[in-house]
């Protein structure tokens, strides 16, 4: 099997996420969704707006986001319209949150844990998609990387309980673990499926909590930033990053990988690699 391109700079800078989707020479066409982590209130590691503009008017993208299935300021459509306002993001960009008119369902025939995805009904009105993520850890998935961008990050509130009760949305938060991680990598593939060679994929290490962006109380990070990193494969992506996080000779790197490893966040990588949503062999390619 041919080993997956996945491109790393050192550089963390707004035009380095310029350079990092130009070396992948994908054609974006149409409408673009620019899928983002808009933040929650109270959180300090997100990447800002003015990060991101740059490579949001690049490909002439439509900021799109996904109303959250907990309690918190994004968790319906006004609130999250006020934290898109609040954090910058009506400001640099068009704006769209994805599940504002309710959901569309995209179908997973080899889904292990669900065969079907609830997305945002706004997700028809786009041709392709630029995911730009921020990898760093997570409470329940472990990290979070691209393919947590294109799972529970493009499902509708109801698509996030929904992946989280692996199928069972009253068992958002008490389903078996693993099956909640496999039906994350279940809606990869729907995702995968649905913009096929029209996505593409860039992660940016840096700010790297234990915590996820959606958490308003958020540990500051302990290990240093590790640069940007890009592909056209998701699975490919998320490993390298995993692997450049253990690889790393920064001792802070203790805690975020208790994280990854207290939730097997591996595991996410390991099942959509089982898909065909990607590849976990890769070759990486630096830039600098």
């Amino acid at each position: 099997m041919q080993k997956s391109k996945v491109y790393f700079t050192k550089a963390i800078t707004p035009e380095a996420m310029i350079k990092m989707f130009d070396v992948l020479s994908v054609q974006l066409p149409g409408k673009v969704a620019a899928k983002v982590h808009s933040g929650e209130i109270g959180n300090q590691n997100f990447i800002r707006p003015d990060f991101m503009k740059p490579i949001v008017d690049h490909v002439q993208g439509t900021i799109t986001e996904s109303n959250t299935a907990y309690d918190g300021k994004r968790n319906n459509t006004k609130a999250h319209w006020e934290t898109m306002q609040q954090h910058g993001w009506t400001q640099i960009a068009t704006v769209d949150i994805l599940d504002e008119e309710g959901d569309m369902q995209l179908p997973i025939p080899s889904g292990k844990r669900i065969k079907t995805n609830y997305v945002g009904g706004h997700l028809a009105n786009y041709d392709s998609m630029l995911v730009l993520s921020h990898f760093k850890g997570h409470p329940m998935g472990g990290f979070g990387g691209a393919l947590k961008n294109i799972s529970i990050g493009i499902a509708s509130s109801f698509g996030k309980a929904y992946i989280h009760g692996a199928g069972k949305p009253e068992e958002i938060w008490t389903a078996d673990h693993d099956s909640f991680l496999e039906a994350m990598a279940d809606a990869d593939r729907s995702i995968m499926d649905y913009f096929k060679d029209k996505i593409a994929f860039i992660n940016v290490m840096c700010n790297m909590s234990v915590d996820c962006d959606c958490c308003a109380v958020a540990e500051d990070p302990k290990i240093g930033d590790i640069g940007i990193l890009s592909s056209l494969d998701p699975v490919a992506l998320d490993q390298a990053c995993l692997d450049l996080v253990y690889s790393s000779e920064d001792p802070g790197k203790a805690d975020l990988i208790e994280r990854i490893e207290s939730r097997n966040g591996v595991h996410t990588v390991e099942a959509a690699a089982a898909l065909g949503v990607g590849s976990r062999k890769y070759e990486l390619i630096c830039v600098d």
